[in-house]
């Protein structure tokens, strides 16, 4: 079980045939140091295998004939969770932000806003936007779909709508995503 100060754990995603468990006639091997050795039977490849006393690992089993490494299995596994939390690192996460609007809005913070959500979608980030209603206002809800009808019109160029505008209790929300 997972605590939350543990780190997470990468682990590969893919099985990975190792040495006996090869079963195909016949194998391209690359050997320790790099170099190609050539189409050879599996037992010939593991016996290159096992005087260098490493694995025979299948690192590409959809090629034709799979191609095999003489390597040490676990050096194997290490690199390839390594290169793993590196794609992990440089995958970017859609964030959704969030604007926050009421319908009696003055002109000028209704302006910073819509710059406010046009510098989100810039950075490739969702923006959703909130219009609260208090007290009397949900009477005047005609007013709030103004707001966010002339909100989308004004972020068209950079955004498009993902979710339309819709009331959940006393909010009225709708989502943009970047073009």
């Amino acid at each position: 079980m997972l605590r939350y100060n543990q780190k997470e754990v990468v682990t590969i995603k893919k099985f990975v045939r190792i040495n006996e468990r090869i079963r195909v006639p016949q194998v391209r091997v690359i050997g320790p140091d790099g170099n190609q050795l050539g189409v050879m039977s599996v037992q010939r490849a593991m016996e290159v295998a096992n005087q260098n006393e490493l694995d025979l690992v299948e690192v590409a089993p959809s090629a034709q004939p799979p191609v095999c490494r003489v390597i040490d299995y676990s050096k194997f596994k290490y690199d390839q969770e390594k290169k793993e939390r590196e794609d992990k690192k440089h995958q970017k996460k859609g964030r959704l932000k969030e604007i926050r609007v009421k319908p009696n809005i003055d002109d000028h913070d209704y302006d910073t806003k819509v710059r406010q959500a046009i510098t989100f979608l810039k950075k490739r980030d969702k923006v959703k936007i909130n219009l609260f209603f208090r007290g009397r206002q949900m009477e005047h809800r005609d007013l709030g779909r103004k707001i966010l009808d002339k909100f989308i019109i004004d972020t068209q160029g950079d955004g498009q709508v993902e979710k339309p505008p819709m009331m959940e209790g006393r909010i009225m929300s709708f989502v943009l995503s970047p073009k």
